[in-house]
């Protein structure tokens, strides 16, 4: 993985620190990790996978 991503949190998170995640792309590849543990296990995704994974979820959630 990258040394250098850039880590992004949704607009959506709140500030009280809960449940939320943060993700940074690569050419390769879509890292998620926990927002509370940025030195923490990092999930990676290839690109086509995560583009399935948004539009299940977009479709699951009627977008």
């Amino acid at each position: 993985m990258e040394n250098r991503l850039t880590w992004v949190k949704s607009s959506y998170s709140g500030t009280e620190g809960g449940a939320c995640i943060e993700v940074a792309a690569s050419p390769a590849a879509i890292h998620v990790r926990d927002s509370k543990s940025a030195h923490g296990p990092v999930l990676s995704v290839p690109a086509p996978q995560w583009a399935t994974f948004v539009r299940y979820v977009a479709a699951a959630r009627g977008a």
